[in-house]
């Protein structure tokens, strides 16, 4: 597997949010347990990319290197709110299936922006306050989309990537 497993990711967020001896989980941890999560979600599919393009057997290539640091978060981010858009935009028209995604690549593309948005909070706003559950919540979630990504249809899934590698511009 890649180098940042997702799930190593998962199984380190769930540790960071396990009970202590004394006290409620600090903070840091229910925030770096977030952070965790959301990247389970990005190393999947940056995984999943990488496997489509250079495949499962050259991981410990340059290429395989290439491919997964290619992957911005912002563009993985667009291509999933165009996914559920009713409407995609001109750009993204040519790409879409004529049914649009179905439901686990639509689940996948609902999920990834909902938890980029809880690990920017997680990491960046100092006067955000979270609660175990919110952590537990992320993880749950986390699973979620990559078993979504993971059980899509193998034509949506290797279009999902081709797009994440290769995002269209302006016609």
């Amino acid at each position: 597997m890649a180098i940042l497993n997702p799930d190593h990711l998962i199984e380190q967020a769930e540790r960071l949010i396990a009970s202590p001896q004394s006290g409620p989980t600090r903070q840091v941890d229910l925030r770096r347990s977030i952070s965790s999560a959301y990247y389970a979600v990005f190393h999947a599919a940056v995984a999943g990319a990488a496997d489509q393009f250079v495949g499962v057997m050259h991981r410990a290539s340059n290429e395989y290197a290439l491919v997964s640091r290619s992957v911005n978060h912002a563009t993985l981010n667009m291509i999933c709110e165009e996914i559920n858009r009713p409407n995609p935009s001109p750009k993204y028209v040519p790409f879409v299936p004529s049914g649009g995604f179905g439901p686990d690549m639509s689940l996948f593309a609902d999920i990834f922006p909902q938890l980029q948005q809880r690990r920017h909070k997680a990491d960046y706003d100092p006067l955000a306050r979270f609660r175990s559950s919110d952590a537990h919540s992320a993880v749950d979630v986390a699973r979620t989309a990559i078993q979504a990504l993971n059980a899509a249809h193998a034509s949506e899934r290797k279009l999902f990537f081709f797009l994440l590698l290769f995002p269209p511009k302006r016609l």
